[in-house]
């Protein structure tokens, strides 16, 4: 353990044996270091740090873990690391991806696994809203969300990472709550059937997004939820096949299943607009 007067930082490593599990870190070790927060802040850290540590576990193929935390009088943060696979490479070999940008994507929406008889899919998605701050960065990509100013990064960087760095940060006197994260994408009591998608990840640097291809992409996988946001922040314009494929093509093939697009400017809202009518 490292502290001053303000910070205390603590690191553990492990070697990922069959008695490694979770829960079990979480008790011996984190469980302590919270336990003066607000219960909202405790439940929220005990969900995401067991759900990232799980991951590592079951998916990394990684022979260790490290982990630091770092706790101030208003914030703490989680950094969980391993040398396996990468969370990326895994997802894009798994679903038989074109790249980690695709899988990227395909994270963003929720409900993804690639142990569907083990997993839900719900681990980073839900603990990525929970924080303040969470990122991961596998590989040369840094894929990020900031809670405050509900901005999605995505960033192609010249280091390298080796296996999967997840960073987890939230301050002590939020009032976000477990539960009301959940309820937020459900239409029903706990079902998640409601995700929303930062459009922006379906694009591959300043393309534009004009082509069904690239429609069909950010669809993927849509049909498994009821209600679909498409938070159009930062795209500037869309093209008509694009929008036609989503707001008509898709649509009327699924009428169950509501599309609703958030944060158009106006260009965009008209090519949406145009492919509706149709």
């Amino acid at each position: 353990m490292v502290s001053n007067e303000n910070t205390e930082v603590f690191n553990y490593k492990f070697e990922l044996t069959p008695k490694v599990s979770e829960d079990r870190v979480w008790r011996e070790n984190i469980a302590d270091k919270v336990k003066d927060f607000p219960k909202n802040i405790i439940e929220i850290c005990q969900y995401g740090f067991t759900e990232m540590l799980n991951n590592v576990i079951d998916h990394s193929k990684s022979p260790v873990v490290s982990i630091e935390v770092t706790k101030t009088a208003k914030d703490i943060e989680f950094i969980i690391s391993d040398i396996g696979i990468g969370i990326f490479e895994k997802i894009k070999q798994s679903l038989n991806l074109q790249d980690h940008f695709e899988a990227i994507l395909e994270l963003s929406k929720g409900k993804l696994t690639t142990d569907a008889q083990r997993h839900s899919g719900e681990g980073i998605f839900f603990a990525s809203r929970m924080f303040d701050k969470f990122s991961i960065s596998s590989g040369n990509l840094f894929y990020s969300h900031n809670a405050e100013k509900n901005d999605w990064l995505l960033e192609d960087r010249e280091q390298i990472t080796s296996g999967t760095t997840v960073n987890m940060q939230i301050s002590v006197s939020s009032n976000r709550k477990l539960n009301e994260v959940f309820k937020e994408f459900s239409l029903n009591e706990w079902d998640f059937s409601r995700t929303c998608v930062p459009v922006k990840l379906a694009q591959y640097g300043d393309e534009n997004l004009i082509s069904r291809s690239q429609a069909k992409r950010l669809l993927n996988r849509f049909e498994v939820f009821r209600e679909i946001i498409l938070d159009f922040s930062k795209i500037n314009q869309i093209g008509q096949a694009f929008a036609d494929e989503i707001f008509r093509v898709f649509i009327n093939n699924h009428p169950d299943i509501k599309i609703i697009p958030l944060n158009c400017n106006h260009e965009v809202g008209l090519m949406i607009k145009r492919a509706q009518e149709r």
